[in-house]
C-alpha cells in the first residue's frame, strides 16, 4: 500500500487572523523575502494544493518561481514545477484561469457530480478524479501517495485549511503573521468553524519561530508524531542480539513525517551503535538529514570505547540533523559520565527527552546494572 504524502499547509495571516481583506482586489499579506520563503517550499514539494475559491478569488498561477530552484528539481530528476492540485465538489472551474496555462501538470479531485458538470471542458489542461458522492480527503491524499507524491503543500484557502486540520490529516503548519490588521468581519480567515480533533484542549507542537522580512514564521507539528516514532524506536530495541556488556536501543531517522532510516544495536556488527547503523545507510550528505529528526531509546554517546569509531553525538552533528528525541539518559554502567545530551544542545540542536517512556525503553536492558 503507498503510503499518504507528507501534508504541510503554509498560509499567510494578519495579527487579527485574516488570510484576505474584503474589497475585490487580494490583499498582499507576505513581503518579499516570504515569497521567497514560500517559493522555496514550493520548489521542496512534489505537489501544490488549492480549493477551487481561491482560483476563482485570486486566479493563481501557483509556480515555482525561482530558475534555480526548477533547475536543481530536474538536475535531481524531479519535474521542473510540481503537481498542480485543486478540489471542487461542485465542478465550477473556468478553463480559462491561470491555473490551467502555465507550470507543469494539473489534478482536480471532485464528485460525480462534479465530474458530469465538468465534462470535457479541461480536456487537454487537467486529470479529472472523481471521489464519488463526496469529496474525501483521506481518499484523496492516498491517490496522491499512488501517484508517487510524498510532499504535499496546501496553499488554502479557508476551506482546504478547516478541511485538512478538521480531518487531522495535516502533518505541519508553517503559518506566517504579517504586522496587519484587517479587523473586517466579511473578510475570509485562516480556518472556519469545524470540529477539530480534542478541541480546545489538544496543542500542536511549536517547531521553530524565525523572522523572514518583518514576518514571523511559526511551524507546527502534530502533537503525537514523537510518541509514535518512540514506539517504533522501542520495538526496534527489541530487536537487538542480547549482550551482557552493552544496551539494547533503537533508533529511527524521520524527514517530512516519514521513516527514512532506522537501526538497532549489534544489527551489522557486534560494536555499532543504534544511531550509527541508521545513519551509516543514509551517509551524511543525504540532504533530508536536514530536517531530520532522529529518534533513540537511550542518549547519544559522547565517547566510545571501540577504537576508530565516532561517538554518535558526533555522527549526529557532522550529519547535520537538527533535532534529537530520547527516553532514557544513559546511565553510569558502562560510561562514568555521558554528555551526549549537553554537546547536542551545546552545538544548537533540539533535544527532547520523552520521559515517560523511559520505563519502556529500558525494559530490554533490566539485566545490566542501570544505576
Amino acid at each position: 500500500m503507498s503510503l499518504r504524502p507528507h501534508v504541510v499547509l503554509s498560509v499567510a495571516v494578519s495579527i487579527d487572523g485574516y488570510i484576505d481583506d474584503a474589497s475585490p482586489d487580494r490583499l498582499t499579506l507576505s513581503d518579499a523575502a516570504d515569497f521567497d520563503r514560500v517559493d522555496a517550499v514550493r520548489a521542496e514539494s512534489d505537489a501544490i494544493l488549492v480549493g477551487a475559491e481561491t482560483l476563482r478569488r485570486d486566479n493563481p498561477r501557483l509556480l515555482v518561481n525561482s530558475p534555480e530552484r526548477r533547475a536543481a528539481r530536474v538536475a535531481a530528476g524531479r519535474p521542473e514545477y510540481p503537481l498542480k492540485v485543486t478540489v471542487t465538489a461542485g465542478g465550477e472551474l473556468d478553463p480559462a484561469w491561470r491555473f490551467w496555462h502555465h507550470g507543469g501538470a494539473k489534478l482536480v479531485y471532485t464528485t460525480d457530480a462534479g465530474a458530469a458538470r465538468l465534462g470535457d471542458r479541461l480536456s487537454g489542461l487537467a486529470e479529472v478524479v472523481s471521489l464519488g458522492g463526496t469529496v474525501d480527503f483521506a481518499a484523496l491524499l492516498d491517490d496522491l501517495g499512488r501517484r508517487g507524491t510524498t510532499r504535499l503543500m496546501v496553499e488554502g484557502g479557508t476551506g482546504m485549511h478547516t478541511e485538512f486540520l478538521a480531518a487531522d490529516l495535516a502533518d505541519e503548519l508553517h503559518l506566517a503573521v504579517a504586522p496587519l490588521l484587517v479587523g473586517d468581519p466579511a473578510a475570509p480567515r485562516f480556518l472556519g468553524p469545524a470540529a477539530y480533533p480534542d478541541a480546545p484542549h489538544r496543542r500542536l507542537r511549536l517547531a521553530g519561530v524565525t523572522q523572514v522580512g518583518d514576518m514571523a514564521v511559526l511551524r507546527y507539528l502534530r502533537p503525537d508524531d514523537d510518541y509514535r516514532f518512540m514506539r517504533r524506536a522501542i520495538e526496534l530495541a527489541r530487536e537487538c542480539p542480547p549482550s551482557p556488556t552493552a544496551f539494547s536501543v533503537g533508533a529511527v531517522i524521520v524527514a517530512d513525517g516519514a521513516e527514512i532510516a532506522t537501526g538497532f544495536s549489534r544489527e551489522t556488527d557486534a560494536k555499532v551503535h543504534a544511531e550509527e547503523s541508521a545513519l551509516d545507510k543514509l551517509g551524511d550528505a543525504d540532504p533530508r538529514l536536514a530536517r531530520a529528526t532522529i529518534y533513540s531509546t537511550l542518549e547519544p554517546c559522547s565517547q566510545r570505547a571501540s577504537a576508530g569509531r565516532a561517538p554518535c553525538t558526533e555522527r549526529i552533528l557532522r550529519a547535520g540533523i537538527p533535532r534529537v528525541v530520547i527516553a532514557w539518559r544513559e546511565p553510569t554502567t558502562f560510561v562514568t559520565n555521558c554528555v551526549g545530551v549537553e554537546r547536542l544542545r551545546q552545538a544548537g540542536v533540539e533535544v527532547v527527552e520523552l520521559a515517560d517512556l523511559a520505563e519502556a525503553a529500558m525494559a530490554m536492558n533490566r539485566h545490566l546494572d542501570l544505576t
